[in-house]
């Protein structure tokens, strides 16, 4: 790939808007069942067991698509992926909308799970083309946090609007904003900038090649491995059991609960823009970054989980606080990917870093319904504080394997940069190099 024109500032932010508008829609949509989950229940007569499996097979198509998404993109662009994207998710929002079942709600549900899977990696592939190298990761972390503001969406117009109305009108509503969303992809969103050259792989050898070549890069299994055990946590809360958790086994009113969810974004939006930053200005000690929130949300969902009784509301809004980190902190992980792979293999590096965190993510929403319906028979949704925390302590597995992961692929890397002549200092003296001037690194 050569860029022979740098585009103006003000083109590209156009363009990275329309972008984020598509990836906005596509958060809305994900998180469009969570908030419904209740009315879910009644409407299809079902337990917690089959809601989970709403969610999780929407999960793991979308996680079993990164890959081959990946793969199209670097072939066929960002534009045409992110339409395809928009166009599936209406499609399954309308037969969400129609359904009378669980077979076909779940079969509406894996209808938004491949269109979500088309759209964040496309949308990171229009932000490596369209700003220069330094200003990638904080517009990476832009684009996580703000494209938060569809859950905020969900969790507040649509919530009232199925209120105020019915199932149907609900969720027909939610097809047509996407319909509008495709219909601006294609009147304004536009790949790389005018003059830039793409050359896709030549060939099905070729992409066996470059993915082979993306997997063995250790610079990849980091981000995967990142973007595993700081995003699932935020995700399974936010998309699915944080609201029943909050309303049925905390005792907090609809309303309360829904000003918690969105303080998790509003959080996001502050913390993801300082992240940008520091990986930009720290490239070498992002995992530290990463064990940093991994210890904080670990810590906080220990103290919620043995707290006697329902915690205090300062403690769940700590708590909700914590999980706000998770989402931006999960975009490390992409960063890992971008500054360890040449650019023709960006979309299928950001593919398998993007399979990490959703994997977890419903393998999480599916053992905590699991643990809920043992603890819970039948299909009421009246489930106890007891089975609550029995069913959130899965996340422990996932938080070993996650760092477990991030050290061993730390470890690598660290000895590639010794090989180069790079060592690095203890944090604390890197820190205090940097500070009088010097390099942080050595």
């Amino acid at each position: 790939m050569t860029t022979p024109t740098v585009p103006r500032p003000a083109r590209a932010y156009a363009v990275w808007l329309v972008a984020l508008a598509a990836y906005a829609v596509a958060v809305f949509h994900r998180a469009s069942l969570g908030v419904a989950g209740v009315q879910a229940q009644e409407r299809f007569d079902a337990g917690a067991s089959a809601i989970s499996l709403f969610l999780v097979l929407q999960l793991a198509v979308y996680a079993g698509m990164q890959v081959p998404v990946g793969v199209a993109l670097d072939r066929f662009g960002s534009r045409g992926l992110i339409l395809a994207g928009a166009l599936t998710m209406a499609a399954g929002q309308a037969a969400l909308a129609l359904a009378g079942d669980v077979p076909t709600a779940v079969a509406a549900r894996v209808l938004v799970g491949a269109g979500d899977a088309m759209t964040f990696v496309s949308v990171l592939r229009v932000v490596g083309f369209w700003f220069p190298g330094p200003t990638v990761p904080l517009v990476t972390q832009l684009t996580g946090i703000l494209g938060q503001f569809g859950q905020i969406a969900a969790a507040y117009p649509l919530v009232a609007l199925l209120c105020s109305t019915s199932w149907e009108t609900t969720f027909l509503g939610a097809a047509a904003v996407s319909v509008l969303v495709a219909v601006l992809v294609v009147v304004a969103l536009r790949d790389a900038p005018s003059g830039t050259v793409l050359v896709p792989p030549a060939g099905l050898a070729e992409v066996r090649r470059t993915l082979a070549l993306t997997w063995r890069e250790p610079g990849t299994r980091i981000g995967l491995y990142t973007h595993l055990v700081t995003q699932f946590s935020g995700t399974v809360f936010a998309l699915l059991w944080g609201y029943p958790f909050l309303v049925v086994g905390q005792g907090l009113s609809p309303a309360t609960a829904a000003g918690l969810l969105t303080l998790l974004v509003v959080v996001g939006i502050g913390v993801g823009p300082l992240l940008g930053r520091l990986c930009g200005r720290w490239p070498l000690r992002r995992s530290t970054l990463v064990f940093a929130i991994l210890a904080a949300t670990a810590t906080a969902w220990t103290v919620v989980l043995l707290w006697p009784g329902p915690a205090p509301l300062p403690v769940l809004v700590l708590l909700v606080v914590v999980l706000g980190t998770n989402g931006p902190g999960s975009m490390i992980g992409f960063d890992y990917a971008r500054t360890w792979n040449p650019a023709e293999r960006l979309g299928s590096a950001s593919g398998v870093v993007n399979v990490g965190g959703f994997a977890a993510s419903l393998l999480t929403i599916l053992a905590v319904g699991a643990v809920l319906d043992v603890l819970t028979p039948g299909a009421s949704a009246d489930y106890s504080l007891d089975a609550f925390r029995a069913a959130f302590a899965v996340q422990y597995v996932f938080w070993a394997v996650g760092l477990v992961g991030v050290l061993r692929h730390r470890r690598q890397l660290r000895a590639r940069l010794a090989g180069d002549g790079v060592v690095l200092a203890p944090l604390v003296v890197a820190v205090g190099a940097r500070l009088r001037g010097g390099s942080a690194y050595r």
